[in-house]
This record gives structure tokens, sequence and C-alpha cells, in this order.
């Protein structure tokens, strides 16, 4: 798989918790290897999931292109009519009862 951040990605599922992801390398010098939901965020979900390790990525697609991708940083356009995700973290385990 390319590095490049305007290469596109691929989607799949969790081996774990077999929900919907994206993968794919974004940037180019110091790539970062980034495996997102592709549930849609709302902003007020945005900002209740950003951390300092877990961004919100724009995830961008038209019809000639695969999905892609970029930050979805302070310089980011508000008005962006792309879907916005983060990092994908499975769901907790369901406690499991001995007897």
């Amino acid at each position: 798989m390319s590095r490049s951040g305007s290469e596109g990605g691929a989607d799949s599922r969790c081996p774990r918790c077999r929900t919907p992801v994206h993968r794919q390398w974004v940037g180019i010098v110091a790539a970062l290897y980034v495996v997102a939901d592709l549930t849609p965020l709302t902003p007020a979900e945005q900002t209740a999931v950003r951390e300092p390790n877990r961004l919100i990525w724009c995830l961008r697609s038209t019809p000639h292109t695969t999905r892609r991708l970029t930050w979805a940083g302070r310089d980011h356009p508000a008005g962006c009519p792309h879907p916005h995700v983060t990092e994908h973290r499975c769901p907790p385990a369901e406690p499991t009862t001995l007897f």
C-alpha cells in the first residue's frame, strides 16, 4: 500500500469487533497509519471524542476517486461537506460470567 496521502486506502472490517473501518497511510514524510470508523460524526460528537492522540479525519470521496482521509485540523474548512470520522476503537467487551 502506498504511503502517499493522495492515494486513498481500503475499506475493511476490524478483526476484533467486525466494525466497518477505513485503513490508510496519511501523509507523505511522517505518515500515520490510520484505522478510522466509517460512521460519520456530528460536530458535537467530534468534540466529545477528540483527544490529543485521537484526531478527527475528513473522509473525502468523489464518484471518480477512492475514499481518502485528510486531517480535519484547525485549518480545515468549517463548512466542509464531507463526513468526519475518528480513529477506530473497539467497544468495551461484554462482561463474562464464570457460572
